[in-house]
């Protein structure tokens, strides 16, 4: 390992703001809000409000399978949340999420509206209410959530850790690289070789752990999170490779991962997605100006 400055912690830590690389701007050690903002409501009970990160791209996949699967009462409304531009600080979101993250739901098909936040309750919420993507036999059920919480719990190992260090950190030490890119290796050898004796990841059937899971690492083993799928010798994971791909294929899938996207392909961005004929309006777009 090459040698590194040493650092040597101060007594008590102070926020320098300038010292956080490309997300300094959204990184701060407070919460609430910082600016009066009011969420917009569309005409759908289901309210979200998100970006097309991974975490996000959970919650409109999941909607998206829903409305493929005939459930038609699971429409909604998918509003934008800039976070470079600091909406998750505004008091309408700091409202249904206390901890300024995306997503953030609300069900408002109650008696009064209800608030979701995290990703994984919000996936887990959405199964419960429409009776899918969750087996309901007690086995399949707790083999599905065991993989739910691997995955919220292994996330910020692949995302703030080695994806900060990889590819956003303001200058690149070989430690913490090391040390994440040995998690995240880790990470995709456990589904290795889950996926070597199931289809998928709870089992036979597509369920809310393959939809929680795939956004993060179907996606880093397509190369689409951080660039880094040669560098993680990605192909070598030959089985997450062949899960991947299976879900890539799905149309539902597909128009998940458009929603609420502002990066990349613009072809492949529809900032917000209010009912299902934006996607053919998208298209459209798109014949048009090839013509």
């Amino acid at each position: 390992m090459t040698n590194e400055t040493t650092y040597e912690p101060p007594k008590v830590w102070t926020w320098d703001t300038g010292n956080g690389g490309e997300f300094a701007s959204i990184n701060r050690p407070i919460a609430g809000p910082t600016h009066e903002k009011p969420l917009p409501v569309g005409k759908h009970p289901l309210q979200l409000y998100s970006l097309a990160t991974p975490n996000g791209v959970k919650v409109t996949v999941m909607l998206e399978e829903l409305l493929a699967v005939g459930r038609e009462d699971a429409e909604y409304d998918a509003w934008l949340i800039r976070i470079g531009d600091g909406d998750q600080f505004g008091s309408g979101f700091v409202e249904i999420n206390p901890n300024s993250k995306i997503p953030a739901l609300v069900d408002q098909s109650g008696d009064r509206p209800t608030r979701i936040f995290e990703s994984g309750a919000i996936l887990l919420y959405l199964a419960e209410k429409f009776d899918a993507f969750l087996p309901n036999d007690p086995a399949g059920r707790t083999e599905t959530l065991s993989w739910l919480f691997w995955q919220m719990g292994s996330a910020p190992y692949l995302g703030g850790g080695f994806g900060h260090f990889y590819a956003y950190a303001p200058e690149k030490f070989q430690y913490p690289i090391d040390r994440f890119t040995m998690e995240t290796k880790r990470q995709l050898d456990v589904l290795e070789r889950r996926l070597a004796v199931t289809p998928y990841i709870a089992g036979d059937s597509y369920t809310i752990a393959d939809i929680a899971i795939w956004p993060w690492y179907g996606q880093l083993v397509l190369n689409r999170l951080y660039n880094a799928a040669e560098f993680l010798d990605a192909e070598s994971y030959t089985n997450v490779m062949r899960w991947a791909d299976t879900i890539d294929n799905r149309p539902a899938v597909q128009r998940g991962r458009m929603v609420n996207r502002t990066f990349g392909d613009p072809e492949l961005q529809l900032h917000e997605r209010h009912d299902a004929n934006d996607f053919e309006t998208k298209t459209q777009d798109k014949i048009e100006a090839a013509a």
